[in-house]
């Protein structure tokens, strides 16, 4: 009686670790990666100074927004990613976590990261944090995804605000600094999402997603990967020309996005079908590299 009871307990709590897993899983913890470093660019950037338990906190607030709005877009689609190879081991499809579970899980955690940014930061900051919430839901997931090949074009702005909020954070205030933040992430979105949509366009038609792969076909798609990558030019040029950074991320960043230019231009031209695959991972994954590099440039130059 007593071992069956020491089992039971054993069970119980392997149970609970595993739906704190799902929780986890649930609110796209490599997209909170990114929204936790470029939210910090975009505080540590400003010349404004706060206490550290309130910029740790509100980075930590700013996180769980975005986790907010992962569990709420994985409720949504939960009927798409059962069907597409990239998400079905997701925790809804898998059965980990139940639709109603998701749902109160997103607004909870939506209120309680939406009050805790207002209380450690300022009310336009946990204003816009409730924009970037609304908009990742209502406006990309809910209603442009499935209608429309232009919905990463438009629903990037949800990515794009993170490192905007981490300046108001800071300073309270919206400037033409941050806004450059936004104008690198907006146009490196199409790029990243088009890449990685050539690659799993079996999926996208499977789910009946209208990517721009499966409604304008793939020439198509590789031509505006390209017309997007050379969007990035005046893009990481213009933080310098309001004087926001230096010559070091001028000179390093054009390296950065010329490389880029030419891998898109690579997958562009380039027309044998059994390479395509490897030379889209390629835009893909040298994407995520190139903005990350990027936001450390930012770093490095307010340091220096």
């Amino acid at each position: 009686m007593f071992s069956n009871k020491i089992i039971n307990k054993s069970v119980n709590a392997h149970n609970f670790r595993n739906f704190l897993k799902s929780l986890i899983l649930l609110m796209k913890p490599r997209v909170m990666s990114l929204v936790v470093f470029t939210s910090a660019v975009g505080l540590l950037t400003s010349s404004n100074t706060i206490p550290l338990l309130n910029a740790f906190m509100s980075i930590f607030f700013v996180t769980l927004g975005a986790g907010a709005a992962g569990a709420l877009n994985m409720w949504y689609e939960a009927d798409l990613d059962k069907l597409m190879t990239r998400t079905c081991l997701r925790p809804i499809p898998t059965g980990k976590i139940n639709k109603q579970q998701a749902l109160i899980f997103g607004i909870v955690l939506s209120i309680i990261s939406i009050y805790g940014l207002h209380y450690f930061s300022n009310f336009l900051s946990a204003f816009l944090l409730l924009v970037t919430i609304a908009f990742y839901l209502f406006v990309y997931t809910i209603w442009l995804k499935r209608k429309t090949p232009q919905n990463i074009v438009i629903g990037g702005a949800a990515g794009a605000l993170p490192p905007v909020i981490g300046w108001t954070i800071a300073t309270n205030s919206l400037t033409f600094e941050p806004i450059t933040f936004f104008l690198i992430i907006f146009y490196w979105t199409p790029s990243h999402f088009w890449a990685l949509s050539l690659y799993k366009a079996d999926d996208y038609e499977k789910a009946k997603i209208p990517m721009l792969p499966i409604t304008n076909g793939i020439e198509e798609t590789k031509k505006k990967i390209f017309v997007y990558s050379l969007f990035m030019l005046p893009v990481v040029i213009l933080p310098y020309v309001i004087g926001f950074v230096g010559e070091t991320f001028l000179i390093i960043s054009l390296l950065l996005t010329i490389y880029y230019n030419y891998i898109c231009y690579d997958l562009f031209k380039f027309k044998k079908n059994e390479f395509e695959l490897n030379k889209a991972k390629k835009v893909f994954g040298y994407s995520i590299l190139y903005l990350f590099l990027i936001f450390v440039l930012f770093l490095i130059d307010s340091l220096i």
